[in-house]
């Protein structure tokens, strides 16, 4: 975990990667809480026996919820000891899905700290976020996510 003294010392980090998390086990109880809070009960993500005669062997996790795992990564890669008043998700400029998760995999989250310019309302960091699959080449997703730290 890397730990910044405030908002100034993280915004000089413009432009490096801040870290990764730990790694995460994508269980089928998370997959069909995911399910259940959002209704997307396709069988490729709840019914294990019809998936696994599908094309994955068995139910992979929404892409959505690998995407709504970022806030849970985020706290594991870098603190700061006097943090904002608050910070606010301002939304996203880019998502791919690049390859599902499968159930039981591991996944792990990396930020890279792109772009930090000041506002009006705050802060406004561009953070490049990866979700990487333990073993694999290749990320489960990528995306840019605006954050919003007010003082």
């Amino acid at each position: 975990m890397r730990t910044f003294a405030d908002v100034f010392e993280l915004v000089a980090a413009e432009g490096e990667h801040l870290g990764y998390s730990d790694w995460l086990t994508i269980t089928q109880d998370r997959i069909d809480r995911f399910a259940d809070a959002t209704g997307d009960h396709q069988w490729i993500h709840v019914d294990r026996e019809k998936a696994a005669a599908g094309p994955f062997g068995t139910t992979i996790a929404h892409g959505y919820l690998s995407l709504s795992l970022l806030p849970h990564f985020g706290p594991q890669i870098y603190t700061l000891e006097k943090p904002p008043t608050m910070g606010v998700n301002y939304g996203l400029n880019r998502v791919r899905f690049l390859q599902p998760v499968t159930e039981g995999s591991r996944v792990r989250g990396g930020i890279e700290l792109t772009e930090a310019k000041e506002t009006p309302k705050g802060r406004l960091l561009t953070m490049q976020h990866q979700v990487d699959i333990e073993g694999e080449e290749r990320a489960a997703l990528v995306a840019e996510a605006l954050v919003l730290l007010v003082p």
